[in-house]
């Protein structure tokens, strides 16, 4: 991560609330709040920033793309665990992400992916419905990846327990939605089962790559 970037995140999660994105548009930051989680400074090298006070793994209980039940905690336990929070309606930033996170995907054994677990969380639980979920993540990402939704309160109340901060879903006076949601993926370790790694979008497939092996090992990159 370039030096100036690292500085941004910082100051990120020291706000408390990451940053709220609307996609195809401008950041604005949400105020307010405690300080949930601390990072330490890694080299300009490095794409991920390593947080010095890991966030606990969000306790919520969502739908599946198979209309199934998925307690998030107790599906994920034991197991590399990579968030993002978007919607399917994003024209950017969203696709692009889980595009990155799916060409590092399949360059890995079989063995690994069998111990990662990449999920896409909703912002716009009104139109994502389960099958719509899953048909945009085989487009825009992995058809292993999970995809979940579920009413917005909940979705909400289990971005928080992570700092993460996301908003009710918008229309402008052309009618059209606009979701702002957060640009960052949060890995877990499989050893603690808690947050330790921050990614902007501005990670590349390359850096998913090279740290994805190290992830499901519960290592720093």
């Amino acid at each position: 991560m370039r030096k100036k970037n690292v500085l941004v995140a910082a100051a990120l999660v020291a706000a408390a609330t990451l940053t709220l994105s609307a996609c195809g548009g401008g950041d604005t930051a949400k105020e307010g709040g405690q300080s949930v989680a601390e990072v330490s400074q890694p080299t300009k090298a490095k794409a991920a920033t390593v947080l010095d006070r890991p966030y606990k793994k969000p306790d919520f209980v969502l739908t599946d793309t198979q209309g199934k039940k998925f307690d998030f905690r107790e599906a994920t336990k034991g197991k590399a665990t990579l968030i993002y929070f978007g919607y399917t309606h994003c024209p950017d930033v969203c696709p692009l992400t889980m595009s990155n996170l799916a060409q590092a995907y399949k360059k890995l054994p079989k063995a690994d992916q069998e111990n990662l677990r990449i999920v896409f969380i909703t912002t716009d639980p009104e139109r994502d419905t389960p099958k719509e979920l899953g048909k945009w993540l085989k487009g825009a990402g992995n058809p292993d990846f999970v995809g979940l939704t579920g009413d917005f309160a909940t979705i909400q109340a289990g971005a928080r327990q992570i700092g993460v901060s996301i908003e009710p879903s918008t229309k402008d006076k052309n009618g059209n939605v606009t979701s702002m949601h957060t640009k960052q993926v949060i890995a877990f370790s499989p050893k603690t089962d808690a947050g330790y790694l921050l990614y902007t979008d501005e990670a590349t497939p390359e850096d998913y790559t090279a740290d994805l092996p190290k992830i499901v090992k519960g290592e720093n990159p």
